[in-house]
């Protein structure tokens, strides 16, 4: 059996828990991406500080290798993060956008396959896309350049356009031909 693994937080919490110009920025990316709550965005910005700190550590020359150096950059690239010709000075300007990004979550809204980020979210976790055949029931799953191409429906679903409920206001060719009947 073994002795069980030990958990340890994936995320560090914000240094100043209450200031204001971090919490509405905060938020705005909570929205922007559809994000569940505030853990999720605190784990993508601790991955972030995790990459820059270590390209941080190359550029000092404390201890690093050159095979150390491109593998970091490779892996970077290879899940569209950082061009495949990026510097460690390229990685120092890197912000949490470029993970957001690259979640599933926003990859399946971007190509369309969701109409709304929640939604997106919706659909992955009640099992409906698939990456590369395989259903994937995780948002935050990184989703690679190559793996990209082949993100679909795992099972066939239809998506109904949003009704139009009487309080707003139709189009006016619309209009006209409920006026006319």
């Amino acid at each position: 059996m073994g002795a069980p693994k030990r958990n340890r937080a994936k995320h560090n919490r914000p240094k100043e828990v209450w200031s204001t110009e971090r919490i509405t920025s905060d938020n705005q990316l909570l929205e922007e991406y559809g994000l569940k709550n505030m853990k999720e965005l605190w784990i993508a910005q601790t991955r972030t500080e995790r990459i820059r700190r270590n390209a941080r550590l190359f550029l000092s020359g404390a201890s690093s290798t050159n095979k150390e150096e491109v593998s970091m950059i490779a892996r970077l690239s290879k899940y569209g993060i950082t061009k495949q010709d990026a510097t460690l000075d390229n990685l120092l300007d890197l912000n949490e956008r470029a993970l957001l990004e690259r979640r599933l979550q926003s990859v399946v809204f971007r190509k369309g396959l969701a109409r709304t980020m929640k939604q997106a979210r919706q659909f992955i976790t009640h099992g409906f896309i698939s990456v590369n055949g395989k259903r994937v029931n995780r948002p935050g799953y990184l989703v690679s350049l190559s793996d990209e191409k082949f993100i679909g429906y795992y099972k066939p679903i239809k998506i109904e356009p949003v009704a139009q409920s009487a309080s707003e206001p139709q189009p006016a060719a619309q209009q006209e031909e409920t006026q006319s009947t």
